[in-house]
């Protein structure tokens, strides 16, 4: 449910409301627009279904609320929500491109990575510390002293860093060198990690599933969110489909639909979307075309050397042609780069 209140609504108003909910046992989410105040209600099913609120003084009506993720919801919160990463805002008026290696192979890689996508215009180095691989037998990423590299080269070149969780018992470490923390397509599902990332005080970047519907997506944040942990980001990339040309099905109608249901933001990844490099470059600037917040980009100083995932990694030349393009295209959606 979600309490409208009237416009000519008073402090003491909208603070009874809060008030009669938590005496209730239920939780009061505020969203303070500049003309209305929404009030999510968050709790028991059955103590909400009961509720009545609309002959409180301030209260101009109650709605439904039929979808069964709350918080991550537009209703909840009719205004786009910003993350704030230190001085990089994702969701604003601000295209954020996120761009590196698909795994930490060595320092002199991530400091010639980190080098080219931030002389491009990026402002995260992404990289894998931690790889779940679908062989046993692939590279698994350098773990811990991953991190370390990551970050270090990160700091060299002023940059953001963002890597992937791939276990709960991770986070803690993970946090103390990563800016934002990645949940891959796999652990969209595990709820025990997502309830665990919802007490971290990191941002996190939620992947959608290899076959997730956007609202078995949207659930998957507001398990996090429940948690305590409001600074979500989705990223689109890719479902498993029946094409075999592609490594997956890129689907950008998803930026649409989570612009509409969510007030979270959402970034696209066209090198997991496509799993081929000359389709990187096109699917982003259509990523930038339907709207989306930014770019999470595989870039690597010689992808034919890579130990993972190098047939979809741009070079840095590449990149920074990109990069160009991506500035044109978003002038026109009234977006900077």
């Amino acid at each position: 449910m979600i309490i409208v209140m009237k416009p000519t609504a008073t402090k003491d108003n909208l603070a009874n409301v809060v008030k009669r909910l938590e005496n209730l046992g239920l939780r009061a989410h505020l969203s303070e627009g500049e003309e209305v105040t929404i009030v999510g209600v968050i709790g028991d099913k059955k103590t909400i279904a009961n509720l009545e609120m609309n002959m409180m003084d301030g209260v101009d009506k109650t709605v439904r609320i039929t979808e069964k993720y709350k918080m991550v919801s537009r209703n909840f919160h009719p205004q786009n929500t910003i993350v704030k990463v230190g001085d990089v805002e994702i969701g604003g008026d601000e295209l954020v491109v996120m761009a590196g290696p698909c795994s930490v192979e060595s320092l002199e890689q991530l400091k010639e990575s980190a080098k080219a996508v931030k002389s491009a215009g990026a402002k995260f180095l992404r990289g894998g510390a931690f790889k779940p691989r679908t062989s046993p037998y692939d590279f698994q990423g350098l773990g811990e002293k991953g991190l370390e590299l990551l970050r270090q080269a990160a700091d060299e070149n002023g940059l953001k860093v963002i890597t992937e969780v791939v276990d709960k018992d991770d986070i803690s470490v993970i946090e103390e060198y990563a800016d934002v923390l990645q949940v891959g397509a796999r652990n969209m599902q595990n709820f025990q990690m997502l309830k665990a990332l919802g007490k971290a005080k990191k941002p996190v970047l939620l992947k959608r599933g290899l076959s997730a519907t956007i609202s078995e997506w949207l659930n998957a944040a507001e398990y996090i969110m429940t948690g305590g942990n409001e600074q979500v980001i989705f990223c689109e990339r890719g479902i498993r489909t029946f094409e075999t040309f592609t490594r997956n099905t890129l689907d950008l109608s998803a930026v649409a639909a989570v612009k509409e249901l969510s007030h979270l933001p959402i970034i696209v990844d066209p090198s997991h979307g496509t799993g081929r490099w000359q389709m990187v470059q096109p699917m982003a600037r259509a990523a930038v075309a339907a709207g989306c917040d930014g770019l999470i980009i595989e870039v690597h100083p010689h992808p034919e050397m890579a130990l993972s995932d190098g047939d979809q990694s741009l070079t840095p030349k590449n990149f920074s042609r990109l990069m160009k393009d991506l500035s044109a295209i978003a002038k026109i959606m009234d977006r900077k780069l």
